[in-house]
């Protein structure tokens, strides 16, 4: 299903950065690691702004997509094509890491953040942006099964080794190319590795 997303001529998210990362770029410190990237936006958007990137996602069409988004913005960016629930961040590499919308079955979202956790040293910077559990009954385009919704108990859980510089879930507009044009119950989560 996400590779043929991907393969449309159009960016499936569009071109735009998530309005999360913009709103909090001060607390991006590269290099930055992106999770479960989708075609590129978010990914091209840190590369513009002067940070080394990794974005990983299973989905080879949206890898390839974020590289013709970065060489039409005159960028370099790394990816790999890994399913999240086998990816292991390199220990030590990262000073951020960025989720934005990496909706994944909470079992392996859960395993997926104690990795990066064990892999970030202290003074890292987690982000993470998704829907909440309150987006149930919108009818928006966020995922359908209630275990890939994000609660803010869980992700402050799952991220406990970090000292909480925001986690809200508040209704906010989600601006995303074709793919997302409404309001939307969403979690938010900064935190910073002790």
């Amino acid at each position: 299903m996400w590779n043929d997303l991907y393969r449309r001529n159009d960016y499936f998210y569009g071109v735009q950065p998530d309005d999360f990362i913009k709103q909090y770029l001060n607390y991006i410190k590269g290099p930055v690691l992106i999770l479960a990237e989708s075609d590129g936006r978010n990914t091209v958007y840190l590369a513009t702004r002067g940070f080394e990137v990794l974005a990983v996602n299973a989905h080879s069409a949206g890898l390839h997509k974020a590289h013709r988004l970065a060489r039409e913005r005159n960028v370099s960016i790394e990816t790999r094509q890994i399913d999240p629930e086998f990816f292991v961040p390199e220990p030590g590499k990262f000073r951020t890491v960025l989720s934005a919308f990496a909706h994944l079955p909470k079992r392996i979202r859960k395993n997926l953040h104690g990795r990066v956790m064990r892999a970030l040293e202290p003074g890292a910077i987690v982000m993470l942006v998704g829907y909440g559990k309150n987006e149930a009954g919108h009818g928006t385009c966020g995922p359908d099964a209630e275990d890939m919704l994000y609660d803010r108990t869980d992700i402050e859980e799952e991220f406990s080794g970090c000292e909480t510089i925001l986690s809200c879930e508040h209704e906010a507009g989600v601006i995303a190319g074709a793919a997302h044009t409404e309001e939307a119950g969403i979690v938010q989560y900064i935190g910073r590795k002790t």
